[in-house]
């Protein structure tokens, strides 16, 4: 008489869609022998957002708003990609300042990103300290942000031929109220006193000490390396063949930048390095990130430092592009038309397709455009770099616990915007 054994099977869990670590609306599904997991199936579509279907019905200078919306974190970076491949379309010169302005608020926009995911990937993990520290700079930086274009998050500051106004020469102050006396605001508004790029000069010279205090509070602590130290391994060649970009492919060791490989705007006058890791683990990736915010940092002073010697035009002088200033326009018919026209029917872009392509924070983010001639996209094709690094998700969580898939997707930085567009 044989003895019945008792079947062992593996049993499925639901991850997400609400677990405060799926950043967005990522719905995970977990097969599990034990705790460890045996298959990783991400599943998507619970924020899809149809934006490159909404472009077609928009006209090309409508859809930059939309390019805010795709990962919300990074928001110039998209703008950049989506203005780069309509301006290769029309064959469009950006003045060279406008072309500096843009190449400082990408590495703002980078440090911003890197900010956000140190803190919340400690967060995930179980450090709540580290968010606290990142936010206070972020705060700073978005104040940058609402300085230039008057919005916090969605900017849409950069435009087809250039960026829409200069940068201004005030800073918004703190004022006294019933929470902050007036030394409190006298000592919170030293920086700013001056103009956007004095506060930037300021934050710029202050940041790697408080990188250095970030530091201090991760990159030895036993338990963040206990979380992140071998787990997601991904070898450079499984990482190419995934197609990662970004932190995701330098922290595999991998030498892969695209503002060193196929530099746009002013990137090949600027002095910065490219960190890559060695083990291709999640705490490679993380101080990858963490030196990346140091070389940006770098990239704004010099910035800063160019913009302030040379004053110019920041947006193309082709009306048919881009709209004249307030003060012609409502001096002169011609320049009324044009922006009537501009504003009501859009610009017409040359038949044909052109692919642009910026190092965003989280790795490549493209853009590719097709015109047939008309106001409107013919089709527009997104290549977010989240989605590549999500699908390799059952590849990195393979034979990993449970807590360790909270771990990988705050290494992936991922943000669902761009992912399910």
């Amino acid at each position: 008489m044989g003895v019945a054994v008792a079947e062992i099977r593996n049993y499925t869990l639901n991850f997400g869609p609400q677990h405060p670590a799926a950043h967005g609306v990522l719905r995970l599904i977990l097969e599990l022998s034990g705790e460890v997991v045996e298959r990783a199936d991400p599943h998507i579509g619970l924020l899809h957002r149809g934006t490159e279907k909404l472009a077609e019905t928009r006209t090309w200078i409508q859809s930059v708003p939309y390019m805010d919306r795709l990962d919300y974190v990074s928001m110039m970076s998209n703008e950049h990609a989506y203005c780069m491949a309509i301006e290769r379309l029309l064959g469009v010169e950006v003045p060279e300042r406008a072309q500096y302005i843009r190449v400082m608020f990408d590495e703002i926009t980078r440090i911003l990103n890197h900010l956000l995911n140190i803190g919340t990937h400690a967060l995930d993990i179980g450090a709540m300290t580290m968010v606290l520290y990142t936010f206070r700079e972020r705060e700073d930086l978005m104040d940058a942000y609402e300085a230039v274009s008057g919005a916090r998050l969605h900017a849409a500051y950069y435009r087809p031929g250039g960026v829409y106004r200069d940068l201004p020469d005030r800073m918004p102050k703190y004022t006294a109220n019933k929470y902050k006396d007036d030394a409190t605001v006298k000592k919170l508004n030293v920086a700013r006193e001056g103009s956007l790029l004095d506060f930037l000069d300021d934050f710029t010279q202050r940041f790697p000490a408080l990188i250095d205090e970030y530091s201090t509070l991760l990159t030895d602590n036993r338990i963040w390396k206990q979380r992140t130290v071998g787990v997601g391994v991904v070898s450079p060649e499984r990482a190419l063949a995934l197609g990662f970009t970004g932190p995701m492919l330098r922290g595999s060791g991998v030498v892969w930048d695209l503002r060193k490989k196929q530099p746009y705007e002013v990137y090949d006058r600027l002095d910065f390095d490219i960190p890559v890791g060695t083990n291709g683990d999640c705490y490679d990736r993380y101080l990858v990130r963490m030196e990346e915010m140091r070389q940006s940092n770098r990239i704004v002073r010099q910035c800063i430092e160019w913009l302030r010697k040379n004053p110019g035009p920041v947006i193309t002088d082709n009306h048919k592009v881009a709209p004249p200033s307030r003060e012609k326009m409502k001096g002169s018919m011609e320049e009324l038309i044009h922006h009537f026209k501009l504003f009501t029917e859009g610009m017409h872009v040359p038949e044909g397709q052109a692919y642009a392509a910026v190092e965003h924070p989280k790795g490549e983010f493209g853009v590719y455009a097709i015109s047939d001639g008309a106001n409107k996209p013919w089709r527009l094709k997104l290549r977010a770099p989240g989605f590549a690094h999500l699908s390799a998700m059952d590849e990195m969580a393979k034979g990993h616990m449970i807590a360790d898939v909270v771990a990988i997707i705050g290494t992936m930085d991922i943000v669902f915007g761009e992912i399910d567009r």
